[in-house]
């Protein structure tokens, strides 16, 4: 029972971070009803700026990680604003391949200039506590604590401030919505910054955890954070941190008793018997149009 309390440590602390990267691809579904495939990549690039800010200037933790918030913010909101938003009127097609082409672009880019992986260096010192047999460490009360403030924060905003209600707003009716006098661009470009920011977080996060980054991991972590996204129901915010936890205790659990060649195969075993059984994921909801 210990040994599986201590996973269930490690698993809240990768399920923390696959539901920071969960939250951006929901938010953008959720506004505009497409697929931000670059999200996996802005992820990866919040762990490499991260890596450059130490590299020029050695920072604390929380300074570190409201720069490379603000940098891929910045970058989300670039993206929306030259890259999807002429496309907004264009075929569905057009959007979903303009964002697997601005993923390759920022994969490759980052490939050219680092073309090996890289260690991390650490940002804080990683002190071990006992609890009852049970072994946590700062870095993991870190992440997780870090990664739920951010998870609330994100939830007040969408539900209790007259921006969250703009996105709803967005979300239900885009086309209604600035006959209402809403900026719609300019709610959706702030939507796209706060996914990039958590995305961004996730990557310092991550690479804190998991001290090596490369160019390539935006792919394998991206496409599982997509993965617990639709699990949870993709457009639903609540519903894509279920399926991150969830997700990641899977994971956990499987490299604790099976061998870890068997991680995926369960993760995208369980995405599979999940959407037989409930097609818009564990928490989404069937949209309703008019005939």
């Amino acid at each position: 029972m210990k040994y599986l309390a201590q996973q269930a440590i490690n698993a809240l602390q990768l399920g923390s971070i696959y539901a920071l990267i969960a939250l951006g691809y929901s938010m953008v579904y959720g506004v505009l009803s497409m697929i931000n495939f670059a999200h996996g990549d802005v992820f990866m690039l919040g762990a490499f700026f991260c890596l450059l800010l130490i590299a020029i200037v050695p920072v604390p933790f929380w300074l570190a990680l409201i720069v490379v918030m603000g940098a891929t913010a910045l970058l989300g909101t670039l993206i929306e604003r030259f890259a999807y938003r002429p496309l907004r009127n264009a075929p569905r097609v057009s959007a979903i391949i303009t964002a697997l082409g601005c993923g390759l672009v920022i994969q490759n880019t980052t490939l050219g200039i680092s073309p090996y992986a890289r260690p991390m260096p650490r940002l804080l010192d990683n002190v071990s506590y006992q609890f009852g047999g049970l072994t946590i460490t700062t870095l993991q009360m870190i992440i997780i604590g870090v990664s739920v403030a951010l998870m609330i924060a994100l939830d007040f905003l969408i539900r209790k401030t007259s921006f969250g209600m703009a996105m709803r707003a967005i979300a239900s009716d885009r086309a209604t919505v600035p006959l209402l006098g809403i900026p719609a661009n300019r709610v959706i470009a702030i939507t796209f910054a706060l996914g990039a920011a958590l995305g961004g977080a996730a990557g310092l996060l991550y690479g804190m955890a998991y001290p090596v980054v490369s160019a390539a991991m935006g792919i394998s972590v991206g496409w599982k954070a997509f993965v617990a996204a639709v699990i949870g129901g993709i457009g639903n915010m609540r519903g894509a941190v279920l399926g991150a936890f969830l997700l990641g205790g899977v994971e956990v659990m499987t490299v604790a008793v099976l061998p870890s060649t068997y991680r995926d195969l369960i993760s995208y075993s369980l995405l599979l018997l999940i959407l037989i059984f409930k097609p818009h994921g564990l928490l989404g909801k069937p949209t309703l149009q008019k005939a």
